[in-house]
C-alpha cells in the first residue's frame, strides 16, 4: 500500500454507522461477520453490470472464483481495503462498495490513471428494487469521504463500455473516463472504460 491512512483508521470518517441516508438507507462499514450477506448480494447484483452477451455459466464462474463468502472474509480482513454496505430499516444489505487503497495491480489501469495516491472504487453494487432510491448516491458520498479521509488524492474505476447506467451515475458523480483497461469473466475479455476523479 502507497503512503494512506489504512482503512481501519478510514472507518471513523464514515458517516455515522447509523446514520440514514435521504433514500431512508443506512451507510455503514461491513462488518467481518457479513462476508455471506456479501456474497449473496453480489449474488443478486454483479450480473446487472454485465453486458447482455455475458454468459450465465460466465456469470456463476465469476460469482464462484471471485465473489464467493471466501473472497469476501480475504477482503474484509484486508487492511488496504474498505468494503460499506446500505442497510434498510430491516437490517437488510441493499448496497455495498468496496474501496482498494494503492497502486492498481492493473498495469493498464495504472498507466492511465493521473492522481496519486489513488483508491480504486472495486465494487458499487445497488440491488435492482433499490434503483432510483438515492441509496447508490448516499452510498457514492459515503465512499469517496471515505476515501479522501483513508488519504487517497483520487479515485478510479473500471466499468464496462456497455453498461449505459452505470456510465451515466459515475458521470454525475465527477469521474471521467481516462483509459482502457481488460476485464476477464469466463472465458471472455472485455474492454473496459477506466474512469477517475480527484477528491
Amino acid at each position: 500500500m502507497t503512503d494512506t491512512t489504512p482503512p481501519e483508521a478510514a472507518q471513523p470518517a464514515v458517516p455515522p454507522a447509523a446514520a440514514p441516508s435521504a433514500a431512508g438507507a443506512r451507510i455503514r462499514p461491513a462488518r467481518s461477520d457479513e462476508a455471506a450477506a456479501l456474497a449473496e448480494l453480489a449474488a443478486a447484483t454483479f450480473a446487472l453490470a454485465c453486458p447482455p452477451h455475458t454468459s450465465a455459466d460466465a456469470i456463476a464462474a465469476f460469482l464462484r472464483d471471485v465473489l464467493a463468502p471466501a473472497n469476501f472474509e480475504a477482503f474484509l480482513a484486508d487492511p488496504d481495503r474498505l468494503l460499506l454496505v446500505a442497510e434498510t430499516g430491516a437490517s437488510t444489505l441493499v448496497g455495498y462498495t468496496m474501496l482498494v487503497f494503492g497502486e492498481p495491480h492493473d498495469a493498464d489501469a495504472a498507466g492511465a490513471i493521473r492522481i496519486r495516491p489513488t483508491a480504486e472504487l472495486s465494487k458499487c453494487y445497488v440491488r435492482a428494487e433499490a434503483h432510483g432510491s438515492g441509496t447508490a448516491a448516499a452510498l457514492m458520498a459515503a465512499t469517496l469521504d471515505a476515501a479522501r479521509q483513508g488519504g487517497a488524492a483520487g479515485s478510479w474505476l473500471g466499468v464496462n463500455q456497455e453498461n449505459v447506467r452505470a456510465l451515466r451515475f459515475y458521470g454525475k458523480h465527477g469521474f471521467e473516463q481516462v483509459g482502457i483497461k481488460r476485464f476477464l469473466v469466463g472465458e471472455r475479455y472485455e474492454d473496459d472504460y477506466v474512469l477517475e476523479r480527484s477528491l
